[in-house]
């Protein structure tokens, strides 16, 4: 089998999303909602998992783009004087009442440019991840295919186009623009031609007035602006959800078990988004998101999960789909996520820490502050009673639990801005007893996670295991950069961790073996960590060198293989762009005076 690349570019509305290929096949899409069962997915079986493309003769040219400064996604197809653009996107824009029009539904707008070329429209959804039989109707006014049994579900395609030449697999001659709606719902009022396009230029206008509040940047700006309009696609309206990723299971390495399901939200990840977003201007996000934090604990005794679902769910039971054959025979395909039982300390410093961002920026006016003051002191009361317990770490390991030095870090930083907090809200009376325990913590890991034969902080105490995660103790405040065991920590991850450009998250054994791709969010760490402390020149030769392996339109899944480079793991990845950002920014912002090229047109 010729090997693949994550070939896909994301459409969005913040309700849903839809994966489409280069060759503009819809192969990934959930509906009503990102968690929904899906109605496209190619991308997990080739064969069963349903898909909506475009068909033309071998010798036409495709070329694929992003509208500039958009969502929407253009791919051109071009032989001699036919000519043809599908624009796929998903409808949002702002309505009169102030919310915001975001249905269940994905529109292939096909404009004709030149000629008269003929395609074929290759509609095949598959309903509830390709469970069951999905059973197609023509209807007056449109398609509509469904399932029966268990579960019952339907799909609907309007469209001006022959709905009988759909159906039978002919070909349409283009005389005049199309268009493909597939909606969740039936629509009360038919739509046209007009109002279909009148749809398309509102959400273009949306995107480009969401993207003109990024501020502009001397360097990197387009890598920049798309990764920022990726992670606005990944954040869910309805209650202030971020997702860690849009899709599930695609693996970490091709033909291994490690493949999960991302449509969650991790409160880690989404904190450091928010924290990215946030700087880039984009307030909005950030205060959604808190308000999902604060409805989910309205008890002041309430434990704080790892991970939630969208619609802040607390029970994530992971299962297989074992009739789908998975990304490129790469199963099990899973849906749900164990991890939502384990204990990660490193959440409560994370999450402290957007605290700690958001009271400093907007201490004037910020909503909630009072529940804010609540979330800091029942934080600080949690990680006092179990800040020297074992947890499973950043990564989750499945089987024991362990002193991870960063989990233990990011329970120094929740104390650490527990106590900035408090003085900004002016309330002193447990400053004293903080600053103590914040002492107490910091002097434990100088004495128990540094390994001086090793020359660093190693994963855990006691270990000669390096993390890149350890990289972050300079970025949270732990440590200084030009501390020298900070520079030794860097200089020895650089050397056991580094490969081929691109870093391991850690090679010692996991659950599931030794790893044996890269992880891209560590990638960019270690860029990061090479700039502050002093090596700017490598940091920038090595970012230019991992912008060359996003895809055609700039986008990063979660790992990159070392030697071909090609995408893995899911996809796009949130934490793989709020990390380019912080980057690009630190770059940008370093040194006016040299000159930066953009490796990839997004």
């Amino acid at each position: 089998m010729k090997m693949k690349n994550l070939n896909y570019g994301i459409v969005g509305n913040c309700r849903s999303a839809a994966l489409i290929d280069d060759k503009g096949s819809l192969d990934w899409c959930c509906l009503p909602e990102f968690d929904s069962p899906s109605v496209f997915a190619k991308i997990l079986d080739e064969e069963k998992g349903g898909h909506f493309q475009f068909l033309v003769d071998e010798d036409y040219h495709i070329d694929q783009e992003y509208i500039p400064d958009t969502s929407l996604l253009k791919t051109t197809f071009s032989r001699d004087d036919d000519v043809f653009e599908v624009i796929d996107f998903l409808p949002r824009y702002h309505k009169k009442n102030g919310n915001y029009h975001k249905p269940p539904e994905i529109i292939r707008f096909v404009k004709l440019i030149s000629g008269k070329p003929e395609i074929k429209v290759d509609y095949q959804p598959k309903l509830e991840y390709a469970s069951g039989e999905t059973i197609q109707y023509l209807k007056k006014d449109f398609i509509v295919n469904l399932t029966e049994g268990d579960s019952f579900d339907t799909l609907f395609l309007y469209t001006n186009a022959q709905k009988e030449k759909i159906a039978q697999g002919k070909k349409i001659r283009l005389e005049e623009n199309l268009f493909f709606l597939i909606t969740y719902n039936e629509k009360i009022v038919k739509p046209d031609i007009s109002s279909i396009y009148l749809e398309m230029e509102r959400t273009k206008v949306y995107w480009l007035n969401w993207i003109k509040r990024t501020p502009k940047f001397d360097h990197y700006e387009a890598p920049i602006k798309r990764s920022a309009l990726t992670l606005k696609m990944l954040s869910y309206d309805k209650t202030g959800a971020v997702l860690a990723a849009a899709t599930t299971s695609l693996p970490e390495t091709i033909g291994e078990v490690r493949n999960w399901d991302y449509r969650f939200c991790w409160i880690r990840d989404a904190s450091m988004v928010i924290k990215v977003v946030t700087e880039l201007g984009h307030d909005e996000m950030a205060q959604r998101f808190m308000k999902f934090i604060l409805d989910l604990i309205p008890d002041k005794d309430e434990k704080l999960q790892i991970m939630y679902g969208i619609n802040k769910e607390k029970r994530l039971t992971e299962y297989f789909l074992s009739h789908l054959s998975g990304y490129e025979g790469s199963s099990p395909v899973r849906v749900g996520n164990a991890a939502y039982l384990q204990r990660q300390n490193d959440i409560y410093g994370i999450l402290m820490d957007v605290i700690h961002q958001q009271v400093s920026r907007f201490s004037a006016d910020i909503e909630n502050c009072e529940e804010l003051w609540t979330l800091t002191k029942g934080v600080a009361w949690v990680v006092g009673l179990h800040w020297k317990e074992p947890d499973k770490g950043i990564w989750e390991f499945r089987t024991e639990n362990r002193h991870f030095t960063f989990s233990k870090v990011l329970c120094w930083v929740a104390i650490d801005k527990a106590i900035k907090v408090s003085q900004l809200f002016g309330k002193t009376s447990k400053l004293d007893r903080w600053r103590k325990l914040r002492n107490q913590i910091k002097n434990e890991i100088h004495e128990k996670a540094w390994n001086e034969e090793v020359g660093a902080f190693t994963q855990s105490y006691g270990s000669a295991d390096l993390d890149a995660s350890v990289l972050l103790m300079e970025n949270f405040g732990f440590i200084d950069a030009k501390d020298p065991r900070y520079v030794r920590t860097v200089q020895a991850i650089g050397r056991e961790l580094s490969k081929d450009g691109l870093l391991f998250r850690y090679k010692n054994k996991d659950d599931f073996g030794e790893p044996s791709s890269s992880f891209t969010i560590c990638t960019f760490w270690y860029i990061n960590s090479l700039f502050k402390i002093g090596e700017q020149k490598e940091a920038r030769k090595r970012f230019d060198e991992i912008l060359s392996y996003a895809n055609h339109l700039g986008l990063f899944s979660e790992d990159i293989d070392f030697k071909s480079k090609r995408l893995l793991g899911n996809f796009p990845q949130a934490y793989s762009h709020l990390a380019l950002i912080e980057t690009a920014m630190n770059l940008s912002n370093s040194n006016k005076d040299e000159t930066f090229v953009d490796k990839i047109n997004v």
